[in-house]
């Protein structure tokens, strides 16, 4: 349910979801001559563990201020998804509960986007920006992920490998150069990395992999330090291809509603050089159909 514009959006909401949630599916046992949906305000008062003055008090936007206790309970009591949970605690003006561990899980509806896109060179990340999938323009775009060799496939583990001189070892299989340069694509990873942390400051694994690249990368460590916190949405970048020569693209980083999944895509313009190259691309892996595409709904580490 989405809030209106008025000066009680929890109430609002609170209500609407009361009268649609169904009795039976939360335990509670009725005698089958209710003439209104949902719960009544005693049961859902019951069900969360509050009084019926204080559900009332809420509903009619008398009490202003709930505690995060309460719209958890409140929450669990409707069988609110985590999206409505969220709702109703930025409703009450609090901070959504922080979540589990980055999910690696890819739902079909993100399958079906990529499917979607499946003639522009896409892959996805999870939050933490492990590579969970790509399809198979994105092999014969930027090459098979597999020989990439990322460090527990991850591209902010990739980007911080030693640096130096012209033998650096590409981040793919071939370079893709940043427009804006090296420092501002690792800043701009390591701002959406800080965000992805905060969300998760449960999950071990995001947590020892962040102090190992504090302690063993003085780049990684002086951006980390600096607290730029940001979503990654975009790039210009140059693909030094072997085959057609340098392809300019554009990176979109899209979010799909409901996951905290980075489905990243490279466009180029239409009519362009770079459009020409892509087109040529795909031409070749339609021929030969060899471009290794990977995009399951629990994807092996790739490195």
């Amino acid at each position: 349910m989405t809030c209106m514009a008025t000066t009680n959006h929890f109430g609002i909401a609170l209500r609407g979801w009361r009268e649609r949630v169904s009795p039976g599916d939360c335990g509670v046992a009725t005698d089958g001559g209710r003439r209104i949906p949902g719960l009544r305000r005693e049961e859902l008062a019951r069900l969360s563990g509050l009084s019926v003055d204080y559900v009332v008090q809420l509903e009619q936007g008398r009490a202003r201020h709930p505690s995060a206790q309460v719209v958890t309970a409140l929450a669990r009591a409707l069988r609110l998804d985590p999206a409505e949970r969220d709702h109703l605690f930025r409703c009450a003006r609090l901070a959504p509960p922080a979540t589990g561990n980055v999910s690696r899980q890819v739902p079909a509806r993100v399958h079906q986007l990529v499917n979607r896109l499946g003639d522009n060179p896409t892959a996805v990340f999870a939050a933490d920006w492990t590579l969970v999938g790509w399809n198979g323009m994105w092999s014969a775009t930027v090459g098979d992920p597999r020989t990439y060799g990322w460090d527990e496939g991850n591209l902010v583990a990739a980007m911080f490998r030693s640096r130096g001189g012209p033998a650096e070892v590409p981040i793919a299989a071939w370079p893709v150069r940043s427009w804006a340069g090296d420092e501002a694509e690792e800043e701009d990873l390591v701002a959406d990395l800080r965000v992805t942390a905060a969300a998760h400051p449960h999950d071990g694994r995001l947590a020892s992999f962040v102090d190992h690249l504090r302690r063993s990368n003085p780049r990684f460590k002086r951006l980390w330090s600096n607290g730029s916190a940001r979503a990654h949405v975009g790039d210009r970048k140059t693909i030094e291809h072997p085959l057609v020569g340098d392809i300019d693209v554009d990176l979109d980083v899209l979010m799909p509603a409901g996951t905290d999944l980075r489905v990243v895509t490279y466009t180029a313009g239409a009519e362009t050089t770079g459009a020409e190259k892509i087109d040529a691309l795909r031409a070749a892996r339609d021929a030969s159909r060899t471009s290794p595409s990977r995009l399951n709904s629990e994807m092996p580490k790739v490195g």
